[in-house]
């Protein structure tokens, strides 16, 4: 297929009007001076078939894929790489020659955050607060990474099991492992959208009491950037992660795969702040 503009990639989801990939996949487009623009398309539930059918048809370049369709483009793609398989979701979609292979980059982008932070997860003891998708992709990537002991914590102890399969170093825990673990990672929505100064014990991932200085405290939730549990976790000496690093380096393995190299992260996070910051601004 000729392609006589720009390279087009996208993400689908419904909703994704607040979706910030728009903003960090163009501002690494632009910084690496590529001829490519990114979009967001509003895509019904029930109607990822004919998205991935439009993304042939029209040779988009790449797709990013959000709720509520990571499961059906799992089943729609021609192949699917590791982790997309066991988790049957698929964030990514890219062309392999003629065929479109489905990933996902949640779990190794969050693994990549941590990584950029100088924390290596080889051998090491993690605490997973939550069973929900995104903890899914951590627990799935951190088993690949090589960490020794994964405890999943949820408050429901089916989901937990379920999620505990993803790998051989996984099993289910209970609330007290927090203390034990090296790095404490909350990959539930608990704490969005609340501000430290509002916070109450609710908003909080688990009690802070559990946690200790000298670990690493990592919170999904990047808006805000600094929940109210990860003040709490600097208070008591541990050292924090913020989400944004998951959702921009998850972004980065994206482009690597459409564009054969992984873009520089630092314009993508800076868009990402500069978005997040007008968004809090912005009148209500």
């Amino acid at each position: 297929m000729q392609h006589a503009g720009p390279r087009i990639a996208a993400v689908i989801g419904s909703p994704v009007t607040h979706s910030l990939s728009p903003v960090i996949h163009q501002a690494a487009f632009d910084s690496a001076g590529v001829d490519w623009v990114y979009t967001a398309f509003d895509i019904a539930r029930g109607s990822a078939e004919e998205a991935i059918s439009a993304m042939r048809v029209l040779g988009l370049a790449g797709l990013s894929v959000t709720m509520p369709h990571k499961s059906d483009v799992a089943r729609l793609v021609d192949r699917l790489e590791p982790a997309a398989r066991a988790l049957d979701a698929v964030n990514t979609v890219s062309w392999d020659g003629v065929e479109l292979v489905g990933s996902s980059t949640d779990g190794a982008g969050f693994v990549a955050s941590l990584a950029e932070a100088g924390v290596d997860v080889t051998d090491a003891r993690v605490a997973v607060i939550g069973a929900g998708g995104a903890a899914r992709s951590v627990i799935d990537a951190l088993g690949r990474a090589g960490a020794a002991d994964i405890t999943v914590l949820n408050r429901t102890q089916d989901r937990a099991e379920q999620a505990a399969t993803l790998s051989p170093a996984a099993s289910v825990g209970i609330v007290s492992d927090v203390t034990r673990a090296d790095i404490v990672i909350n990959a539930t929505s608990v704490g969005m959208g609340i501000e430290p100064d509002g916070a109450t014990s609710a908003d909080m991932a688990c009690d802070p009491s559990l946690l200790r200085a000298g670990q690493i405290v990592a919170d999904l939730v990047y808006h805000p950037l600094e929940t109210a549990w990860m003040c709490a976790a600097v208070d008591i000496g541990a050292t924090t992660i913020d989400g944004l690093g998951m959702l921009v380096h998850q972004a980065a393995l994206q482009q690597e795969r459409w564009l054969g190299h992984r873009p520089d992260t630092a314009p993508m996070r800076a868009a990402a702040v500069t978005e997040l910051a007008a968004r809090r601004n912005a009148p209500r």
